[in-house]
């Protein structure tokens, strides 16, 4: 059989379904490739893979016997179908990503996440529990790098098994969509401190958590004893907070010693020149915001 593969969101991340789809048919004896309307002629099965709502669909014809399109892309918020288990639970093919993405295995220790805020479709995709569904020994085998896609893997009971796993590998560990600071214990911080890690990520999405998180962001810094350039937070803007409230989270960031990175929600919708725009701007550029203190003095158009 000949497979091809569109990975529609382009190959900016690697797409881990078809990394499985692939191994699955190759496993099985099947050819798969990257599916080109113009080179690849006639296939008996074409998946398409679509993660993000907002991209546009694949705009060339198909030639194929069957074409499957799946993915959140394609079927939030109505559900949609899941991978068969002897797919989604198969060893990736990195091959795929190989030049691009080198000695870096991706994948899920866990689903769900118990927050469920209005800006994130995480619980109604996956859950508002999270839960363990796999062992690192699914997706890595002795790779450099690990890009962990779960969204709240410290809210699952299983964490302390989990980043056994993560500190025994030796690998550097990456948390691509942030810990939770609100469930940050004295132990949770411990166990972070003893993996291989570049930068660990946490977020501020909700204003009014301040008086809460603002002593977990302290306590996590003492116990790692990490300077800013290992301490990001992501900060959520444009969705129910005022531009000073943003501000002052940024300033707050900083004066405790992390990096904030600046997400604009529903951002194609804000006008070029909008301030929100030049605030991500400032702060995101690293070099700029530890050169310019205050973002009054930032003129993104200079």
């Amino acid at each position: 059989m000949r497979v091809g593969l569109i990975d529609v969101d382009g190959h900016n991340f690697p797409n881990l379904p078809l990394m499985k789809i692939s191994a699955y048919h190759k496993s099985r004896g099947d050819s798969v490739e990257w599916y080109e309307p113009l080179f690849s002629g006639h296939m008996d099965k074409v998946y398409m893979s679509k993660v993000f709502t907002f991209t546009p669909d694949y705009p060339y014809c198909i030639n194929a016997n069957e074409v499957i399109k799946g993915g959140t892309g394609y079927s939030y918020p109505d559900g949609g179908e899941e991978l068969p288990e002897e797919i989604e639970h198969i060893y990736p093919d990195y091959q795929l990503y190989k030049d691009t993405f080198p000695d870096t295995a991706y994948g899920f220790l866990t689903r769900g996440c118990p927050r469920g805020c209005d800006f994130c479709i995480v619980g109604k995709k996956e859950g508002r529990c999270a839960r363990k569904v796999a062992d690192l020994s699914e997706f890595w085998n002795g790779q450099k790098n690990i890009v962990l896609l779960d969204a709240n893997m410290f809210a699952c009971k299983e964490w302390k098994d989990l980043s056994v796993q993560l500190i025994e590998s030796g690998a550097w560990v990456d948390f691509s969509q942030g810990c939770d600071i609100r469930l940050m214990t004295d132990e949770k911080a411990e166990y972070i401190k003893r993996m291989k890690i570049k930068q660990v990520h946490f977020a501020w999405d909700r204003y009014e958590d301040k008086e809460k998180i603002v002593p977990q962001f302290k306590r996590f810094k003492e116990i790692t004893q990490w300077d800013y350039r290992k301490l990001g937070v992501y900060v959520l803007c444009n969705f129910n907070t005022t531009f000073e409230q943003d501000l002052d989270r940024v300033y707050t960031l900083r004066e405790l010693g992390y990096n904030p990175y600046v997400m604009l929600y529903e951002k194609d919708k804000l006008p070029a020149k909008h301030r929100l725009k030049l605030l991500q701007r400032w702060v995101n550029n690293r070099i700029i915001f530890r050169s310019c203190k205050r973002f009054e003095e930032y003129d993104g158009r200079k």
